[in-house]
């Protein structure tokens, strides 16, 4: 698995795992929520770290723990964000 894959794969897990749209997660991370997409979908050929420091601070979590092999433990957005429509009943 290449670092692209693991990011995209890391970020759908974890924003999964916190029951986020993508639209909540690209709020939290200061990114669109295009480019989120896109980095799920591995339609990026590279990511900057300073993207993947975003990503990893909008769930609390440090670099190395966003990029290491397991799931974290203790991740949590890292700040409230209203529900989107989708989430809404």
């Amino acid at each position: 698995m290449n670092s692209v894959e693991r990011v995209a794969l890391r970020t759908r897990e974890l924003r999964q795992l916190h029951h986020m749209t993508q639209q909540e997660l690209a709020e939290v991370a200061d990114m669109s929520e295009k480019f989120v997409q896109q980095i799920e979908a591995q339609r990026k050929k590279e990511i900057w770290v300073s993207t993947v420091e975003r990503l990893a601070t909008a769930f609390s979590l440090e670099l190395h723990e966003f990029l290491a092999p397991e799931l974290p433990l203790g991740s949590k957005p890292a700040k409230k964000v209203i529900s989107s429509r989708v989430h809404r009943r």
